[in-house]
């Protein structure tokens, strides 16, 4: 609950922002000059790459979360099986064996949005963000029926 809490925030702040930049924008071009309207048509690129990057932030763990949800209610959550060190810290040994596992099983069924979820979690303990980010995605394009590259996560 304590991430959601700080996504919004910092997703509140973003917003306020594009806005403050979005008005230094229109304040450049209102000066007519023809320096001051390509820096603000500059400027005003920056709200809207922000935007959509929001925009696609969110929908990304919105997505993943319907996942998880439909994935606990059968019950097929991956366990918390991993090793931590005395910081509470995850073993990275452990988290290598898990990923195995996990890998191996995403390649008997390589079609099963499930094994692609749990195959994140594993990238995602192992501190591989962009694996874990790609094969989520995969997961959630397999559970909505969207077509899939057939390139290996």
């Amino acid at each position: 609950m304590r991430a959601k809490i700080v996504y919004f925030a910092l997703a509140a702040v973003l917003v306020v922002y594009f806005v403050l930049v979005g008005s230094r924008g229109v304040m450049l071009i209102e000066q007519g000059t023809a320096i001051t309207v390509a820096f603000g048509a500059a400027v005003l690129v920056l709200p809207f790459i922000g935007a959509w990057f929001l925009y696609h932030t969110t929908k990304f763990a919105r997505d993943a979360n319907r996942l998880a949800r439909e994935l606990e209610a059968e019950g097929g959550l991956p366990v918390d099986e991993l090793a931590r060190t005395p910081g509470g810290r995850i073993d990275r040994d452990s988290a290598d064996e898990v990923f195995a596992r996990r890998r191996a099983e995403t390649e008997d069924t390589p079609g099963d949005w499930r094994t692609w979820f749990r195959l994140a979690v594993a990238y995602h303990d192992a501190r591989d963000t962009p694996r874990a980010r790609k094969a989520m995605q995969r997961a959630i394009a397999l559970h909505d029926g969207k077509p899939v590259r057939v390139d290996a996560a």
